[in-house]
């Protein structure tokens, strides 16, 4: 059932929310959707509070990355931090603001296990809850290594037990625990890029259709993102004892492996993400990425530090 006025008991839930078909209860409310992941906890620190004094009624969903950009699509969100490897494939959405979620070196929980020597790989597993790091995966394991693995979905809630791939890809917490698997190499796939790239790479963005009247939720989202960054130790507390990790680690992760802000750099390496992805066949050639601010980043591709 949807859930109004975003309870605070709903922002600290591990269990997803998720959108119903019937649309939102008060049709004249804004549908909110979030990730429910650690990394993106500082970007919806306090958010009910803002949403209840500048957008009061609004309804707030948190749910996987690539449910988020399905219900995004559908219509039955009117904006949602979705993967940005959706912004580079739908003409159709627009960037918000500059919160966002992206890392310039190792990000710890986006990670390629492989059972193989990395020029063995035909097979690979992706994350169901995945698109952009399902995209970046691809990406790198093509222009860096040649290689183009078969493909196979590892639905959400299994275990790397349940596929017999070559390599899977691990998103959000659960790639930050150590599996109990022994496998030949492991990738941090934000590492790779930034050492290959140096440029940062963005992960999630907030995104809505053009024309979508968003009043001031605008300006909570960046509220709460600023918020956030104040309470990173406190967001580390809070989550660490249920996603079963030390708070020091949870912390040290949200001080040092992640970034939050929408800079230059920051569109840069979305650009240069959006290229290779075209190379792949990952995304499509004709869209620009669309911000709200009405800036469009163009870059000439940096000299790839090949490996």
């Amino acid at each position: 059932m949807p859930i109004p006025a975003v309870p605070r008991s709903v922002l600290e839930s591990e269990t997803p929310v998720r959108m119903t078909e019937s649309g939102p209860s008060n049709p004249s409310c804004i549908r909110i959707g979030a990730v429910n992941y650690l990394n993106s906890k500082p970007l919806i620190e306090g958010l009910g509070e803002d949403l209840d004094s500048v957008a009061p009624g609004s309804e707030f969903f948190l749910d996987y990355p690539s449910r988020l950009a399905d219900d995004l699509e559908a219509k039955r969100l009117d904006v949602a931090l979705v993967p940005s490897i959706e912004c580079l494939r739908d003409p159709g959405y627009e960037v918000v603001t500059d919160a966002c979620v992206a890392t310039h070196g190792p990000v710890l929980s986006v990670k390629l296990y492989s059972r193989v020597p990395i020029s063995e790989i035909t097979s690979l597993a992706l994350d169901e809850g995945s698109r952009t790091s399902a995209a970046l995966a691809r990406v790198l394991l093509a222009e860096k290594f040649g290689l183009h693995p078969s493909l196979e979905p590892l639905p959400l809630g299994c275990s790397v037990d349940a596929s017999s791939a070559d390599a899977i890809l691990l998103i959000g917490d659960r790639a930050m625990h150590t599996l109990r698997e022994t496998f030949i190499d492991t990738w941090d796939l934000g590492e790779i890029w930034s050492e290959w790239t140096g440029l940062p790479f963005v992960f999630a963005l907030w995104a809505t259709r053009p024309g979508t009247p968003l009043g001031r939720v605008e300006e909570a989202l960046v509220s709460a993102r600023d918020r956030g960054i104040q309470r990173l130790d406190l967001i580390a507390d809070r989550e660490a004892p249920e996603l079963g990790i030390p708070a020091t680690d949870a912390a040290g992760y949200l001080h040092n492996n992640l970034h939050f802000h929408l800079g230059h750099a920051e569109r840069h390496g979305l650009e240069l993400f959006h290229r290779l992805a075209v190379a792949q066949g990952l995304a499509s050639e004709s869209i620009d990425v669309m911000f709200r601010d009405h800036n469009v980043v163009s870059v000439s591709p940096p000299l790839l530090h090949r490996m």
